[in-house]
């Protein structure tokens, strides 16, 4: 193959910012290629960046394992079903999750070559004059050039100076998906979403887990109401989380970890088997750029980009966890589709401010727009409506009726500012309250609108209806 080859995009990076980037713009007629480095566990290729590989999909898969064994023991009985010792085949278990991460990572490969889009695997390094040079694996370069470039080059996990990854004791997200055993006594730094998530899983499997969150408030990125709610039901499943305690010194003796943190009340000890570090991601720019490309960096290492996802280099353009936003999968994917259809001369959009955040946890959280404190904040008017599903007949059929769902709309014009919700499947109930936000809808718009019953997208309906105080199923 020549070095020079020309394309019309090249994408590198091939996560969900970048693979969805490259399908668009192949779906637009433009010659695409994708350049990714990503190698599985099995020393072989793979596409899908981190969220297939090592993030999204796989801890998905054992959340849902280690949730099926949680019940056996404590939602079983309630339905009448007794299963006696039940036992969890760890190995079993991580192949089932590999399984699934081999049969996505797979279909991006056929989605591939159904869009006829090159792939390129290796380092990409973007040079002046949108020419990309691939470092292969085995130490061989070649050059390739592009009309346009799309960098989608993701986040790496930040690694703690005094808590350096081992990959067998101190562990990120990716050495938590493969624990070879469940460790009888687990240590998480950082109550976020990665924390909570695998803190979760291995508690279900019989862990004793703690979580040191430096910040002195639980889940501050949350409603503080949907935090209190979720803060006392893992309290009850056992997760032990320590708010206000940072983490000075982490050690490894043999097979432990012996941590020192600090709280208000001074310093403490804490042993442990496993230490997952999950204080957050850094967006992964290093050897990205050639020096004289003119691609500019931010104070957090991430690329500069305009509303429409442009370098300010011509024909460069930068999207997914390299840039500004939340770091999130599918906000990342819709810039690749934005970005596409601007380079093919179509209209793009994203709104990050109906961006979607959901925690997989038991019970899920899930948000869109501002939280309480910040229309305090920025002196907005607004009214709330709160609805529990200790009230929906579905949730309490299914034994899953703790949470509620929480509307903000603004307190003259009504339309709807945030919705917050904890509880059964309201990964997927935000959804309804995107497309309201998104069509500047108003919180009589969701309570005019008829829900089935009985489901849980009633909670909504409902707490449409308690922002104006005329709830059915509650006292306002």
């Amino acid at each position: 193959m020549s070095e020079q080859q020309k394309f019309d995009v090249i994408v590198i990076g091939a996560g969900p910012a970048g693979y969805v980037a490259a399908i668009r713009a192949a779906q637009l007629g433009l010659k695409t290629a994708c350049v990714d480095a990503f190698v599985g566990k099995d020393g072989k290729q793979a596409l899908g960046g981190t969220c297939l590989n090592v993030g999204c999909i796989p801890s998905k898969a054992l959340l849902d394992s280690s949730r099926q064994f949680w019940n056996i023991a404590h939602n079983f009985p309630v339905h009448g079903i007794s299963v006696e010792n039940p036992k969890i085949d760890v190995a079993a278990f991580i192949a089932r999750k590999d399984k699934i991460v081999k049969q996505f990572t797979g279909g991006i490969g056929q989605l591939f070559k159904a869009n006829k889009i090159m792939p390129f695997f290796g380092k990409g390094k973007l040079l002046k004059g949108n020419s990309v040079e691939i470092t292969g694996h085995d130490g061989d370069k070649q050059t390739i050039s592009a009309t346009n470039v799309i960098l989608a080059s993701g986040s790496v996990p930040i690694e703690l100076p005094f808590a350096k990854f081992d990959g067998k004791t101190i562990i990120d997200n990716a050495g938590a998906l493969d624990i070879g055993a469940v460790p009888k006594r687990l240590g998480v730094i950082g109550a976020g979403v990665i924390g909570l998530e695998l803190g979760s899983v291995w508690r279900r499997l019989g862990s004793e887990v703690t979580i040191l969150e430096a910040l002195p408030d639980f889940l501050s990125v949350a409603d503080a109401d949907i935090a209190k709610i979720a803060a006392k039901e893992f309290a009850k499943q056992g997760l032990d989380i320590k708010t206000g305690a940072k983490l000075t010194k982490a050690e490894v003796k043999g097979e432990e970890v012996h941590l020192t943190y600090e709280d208000k009340d001074g310093a403490h000890d804490l042993v442990v088997d496993k230490l997952l570090v999950a204080v957050g991601r850094r967006a992964y720019t290093d050897g990205l750029l050639a020096e004289d490309t003119g691609v500019k960096l931010d104070e957090r290492g991430r690329i500069v980009v305009d509303e429409h996802n442009h370098t300010g280099v011509d024909g460069v353009w930068a999207i997914g966890d390299a840039v500004r936003g939340p770091m999130l999968a599918h906000k990342g994917s819709e810039e690749g589709v934005a970005v596409a259809e601007w380079i093919a001369g179509k209209a793009g959009h994203v709104n990050l401010d109906t961006v979607p955040y959901v925690i997989y946890t038991e019970p899920e959280i899930s948000w869109v727009g501002k939280t309480e404190k910040q229309l305090k904040d920025e002196g907005v008017p607004y009214k709330v409506g709160t609805f529990p599903f200790a009230a929906i007949g579905r949730a309490v059929a299914m034994n899953e009726a703790v949470g509620q769902v929480k509307m903000l709309a603004h307190a003259e014009t009504d339309r709807i500012l945030g919705v917050h919700m904890v509880g059964p499947g309201v990964s997927e109930l935000i959804a309804e309250c995107v497309v309201a936000m998104e069509f500047k809808g108003s919180s009589e718009d969701l309570a005019r609108i008829v829900h089935a019953h009985p489901t849980l997208s009633e909670a909504v309906h409902e707490a449409a209806l308690s922002v104006d105080k005329r709830a059915i199923h509650k006292g306002n």
